[in-house]
């Protein structure tokens, strides 16, 4: 066959090989977050918001998005910040989102179990534009979510005492949606207590509130978004594999233990052992001298035949 018809073929052969070299730093990084998701995950935030700032008539738009307390295992542990504070939103000067008196958030991965919880008490949240109002007030929220590995996650939350939405006092359902209206101020959604789990996660929320604020229409400050009260998360480590145990080699294998060797019996001289000899042959203790007697008598009754022989010759 022409060699030229093998040059496609070693083309081929190189593309190949250039391309495992290449996807070879990728897989690696794979393999490296694989890693990472198996042994575990944990978060848990205080407060969380995602919330669009319109102000002056919507000439000027700020986004306002931050955290309070936001933590995540393995990496960090615990956080217990008390304020949350914001700048550029109230002519220059620094504006205070949230202030409680109790606000913890921790995060741990250890001994095959994640787990991620929080809490705050005696909380107040504000807004742009309410400064002396606040959006919500509540006595005590907390969040929790574990993680076992090989066990079913567990999601919890709950919202404990009053909560107060724009200077109203509200009754939440559980588990449902309230709606809060307040004419000339706005309206804010909450959502109590969302639950979420899988076969190796878990989530729980205490509030989350969809809020459309715009004091009197003034337009002074229009706040649209939504915000987060206490919230944990987490992934379950892997189950440790079960190994069954392997089969022993071919020359590990136990062999036949091998037959003990018999000492020979030591019979005592004479007594019972000789009897018993002598009576399975059917003999008795005159055996040797009868025995003796006929050998005799054998050797007497030779000789006299080879005399008798020689005299007759």
């Amino acid at each position: 066959m022409p060699a030229h018809r093998f040059a496609p073929v070693r083309g081929l052969a190189v593309v190949a090989t250039a391309t495992v070299l290449a996807a070879g730093p990728a897989a690696l990084a794979g393999a490296g977050s694989a890693h990472a998701t198996e042994e575990g995950r944990a978060d848990a935030v205080v407060l969380r918001t995602a919330l669009d700032v319109s102000l002056l008539n919507k000439t000027v738009n700020v986004p306002l998005a931050l955290s309070l307390n936001e933590v995540e295992a393995p990496r960090s542990a615990e956080k217990t910040a008390l304020t949350a504070r914001l700048d550029g939103v109230d002519g220059g000067k620094p504006f205070s989102v949230l202030s409680a008196e109790v606000a913890e958030a921790r995060a741990t991965v250890e001994n095959g179990t994640a787990e991620g919880s929080t809490r705050l008490a005696h909380a107040k949240l504000h807004v742009p534009g309410l400064p002396l109002l606040s959006l919500i007030e509540v006595e005590q929220v907390t969040a929790k979510a574990t993680c076992v590995a090989g066990g079913k996650p567990v999601a919890e939350s709950q919202v404990l005492g009053s909560v107060t939405v724009l200077g109203k006092k509200v009754t939440l359902s559980a588990g449902g949606t309230t709606e809060v209206e307040v004419p000339g101020v706005g309206e804010v959604r909450l959502d109590l207590s969302k639950r979420e789990t899988t076969s190796r996660t878990a989530a729980a929320t205490a509030l989350e509130l969809n809020v459309s604020v715009n004091p009197l229409e003034l337009n002074v400050a229009e706040v649209n978004g939504v915000v987060t009260l206490a919230r944990a998360t987490c992934e379950a480590p892997a189950a440790p594999a079960v190994t069954e145990p392997s089969a022993p080699a071919e020359s590990e294998k136990p062999g036949p233990e091998p037959a003990a060797e018999e000492e020979p019996a030591v019979e005592p001289q004479g007594g019972k052992g000789t009897e018993a000899n002598l009576a399975e042959t059917g003999g008795n203790s005159m055996t040797p001298y009868l025995a003796g007697g006929a050998v005799a008598l054998l050797a007497a009754g030779g000789g006299a035949v080879v005399l008798a022989r020689r005299r007759n010759g």
